[in-house]
């Protein structure tokens, strides 16, 4: 499962996932309410589209290192605002962090900062170091505390924060990307029908 929905005729990664939500949901104890969404280069393009498309389902996402194709993505508009936490490598080499136009890839930042405007944050934008290679920045002021944060592993390549691995221009950080991650989930929750 990919987060291309251009790669494979007739294929819909979004209807797998809200069909495999309903099976979850019936057959094991989930707390609809605190349902998160992450993965890695394809896998984090697939999450910023069910970010966009089961706003209703998905409480909160993480990309990581994420393949942000314009190209096949319908027109984003969730259904509420989704607190965002994306990881990226500045030295990714096989999706580059400053964006790749002739692939149809945007800056991660530009990505990040999207959903920043799609969740209506209008305060003060902040970037503050976390390690001496890991730095965040955060979006302010978003409506319904839907946080907004680019976490941007400095030199680092196309890997998941945390991993003993190194790919596709860099190295991975002892940052932690799933700790992160549940330390920012575990602050969200679908709203209240």
């Amino acid at each position: 499962m990919g987060g291309r929905p251009y790669s494979a005729p007739g294929v819909d990664d979004v209807q797998f996932t809200s069909d495999l939500l309903d099976r979850l949901e019936a057959d094991l104890c989930v707390d609809p309410r605190r349902v998160y969404a992450t993965g890695k280069s394809n896998g984090g393009g697939l999450v910023g589209l069910l970010g966009c498309e089961l706003s209703d389902r998905i409480a909160a996402i993480a990309p990581v290192a994420a393949a942000h194709y314009a190209v096949g993505h319908p027109a984003c508009d969730p259904v509420r605002p989704v607190p965002v936490l994306a990881f990226h490598g500045t030295g990714d080499t096989t999706i580059p962090y400053a964006g790749d136009a002739d692939r149809g890839l945007p800056s991660i930042t530009d990505w990040t900062r999207s959903w920043a405007d799609r969740n209506g944050c209008r305060g003060t934008t902040t970037t503050r170091p976390l390690t001496t290679d890991v730095e965040v920045t955060r979006w302010r002021g978003c409506r319904r505390g839907a946080d907004t944060a680019l976490v941007s592993v400095l030199g680092g390549g196309h890997t998941w924060p945390g991993a003993d691995s190194y790919s596709g221009g860099g190295y991975t950080t002892p940052t932690e990307a799933a700790e992160l991650m549940w330390a920012f989930f575990r602050h969200h929750r679908l709203p209240k029908n």
